[in-house]
């Protein structure tokens, strides 16, 4: 009854961690693209192409749902994905929808008009790509009006913490709350959108100060992917092995992998 998660890289370990602690009874495959990381810097075909192929690797695995646990591969590959390639008895949910929920207040499935919300001022930090695509003020469109969003494209800071180097991390975050606090100095909240972010969430959170609440998507997600197998439970696919799968060298990615949950994970070749 395996769930596939996939991300371009390391930091859909994030979402993994957090669902396998909510749904520990299900096996979850994941499966991440280190081969072709980072995604944020690539444009939408390659993109596209790439995650729907990692995503035909899980469905082979038996996974009949899969979490997209990449906000580049949400914002950039998502619709796409879901208005042409997936198959009617699948189905692919990214990351975005549960966190504009929580920053919107709204219940999960609550397709009521858009409408004022107390949060009036975002900081959004992405990757270069999520922030192109505008896919995050696209989808709090149809759920809130009145809220200015300020998105900062966070270069390098992903590329930083799949290389393991946390301090050049720690510095990159700094530079771009830096950057984005010069066109808005004030933001009511920020939201990580990338799963690779809550790794340094505390260097966001501290750069931002206290006042600022910081959105992260790891618990949103597996509480959201909690309701909706247990509205959808026919979407738990055949799949029983949980797994680990790599594009990349499966000894270094379990390595780094290791390091960041800091419990043993084993990759093998996807």
């Amino acid at each position: 009854m395996a769930v596939g998660i996939f991300d371009s890289g390391l930091g859909g370990l994030t979402v993994w961690d957090a669902v396998s602690k909510r749904l520990p009874e299900v096996p979850l495959v994941y499966l991440g693209d280190n081969a072709h990381a980072p995604y944020g810097v690539r444009d939408a075909d390659d993109i596209y192409d790439l995650t729907t192929s990692s995503v035909e690797r899980l469905f082979a695995a038996g996974c009949d749902l899969v979490i997209l646990a990449c906000n580049t591969a949400s914002a950039a590959a998502l619709r796409r994905m879901q208005e042409s390639w997936v198959p009617r008895d699948k189905r692919v949910l990214g990351v975005f929808v549960p966190l504009i929920e929580a920053l919107t207040e709204r219940q999960w499935g609550d397709n009521s008009p858009p409408r004022e919300v107390a949060v009036k001022n975002v900081a959004l930090f992405a990757t270069p790509a999520t922030v192109r695509s505008r896919a995050f003020q696209r989808e709090l469109a149809f759920r809130a009006i009145g809220v200015d969003v300020e998105a900062q494209a966070c270069g390098g800071v992903v590329d930083a913490i799949e290389d393991g180097d946390m301090i050049l991390a720690e510095a990159l975050v700094r530079s771009h709350v830096d950057a984005l606090k010069r066109k808005m100095p004030h933001p009511e909240a920020a939201v990580l959108g990338c799963t690779h972010y809550p790794l340094v969430q505390e260097v966001f959170q501290d750069a931002l100060g206290p006042d600022v609440a910081v959105y992260s998507q790891p618990n949103l997600v597996a509480s959201s992917l909690a309701d909706y197998l247990g509205r959808h439970p026919d979407k738990i696919g055949a799949g029983a092995e949980a797994a680990f799968l790599t594009t990349g060298d499966p000894k270094r990615v379990s390595s780094r992998a290791t390091q960041f949950l800091r419990r043993e994970i084993k990759f093998s070749a996807a």
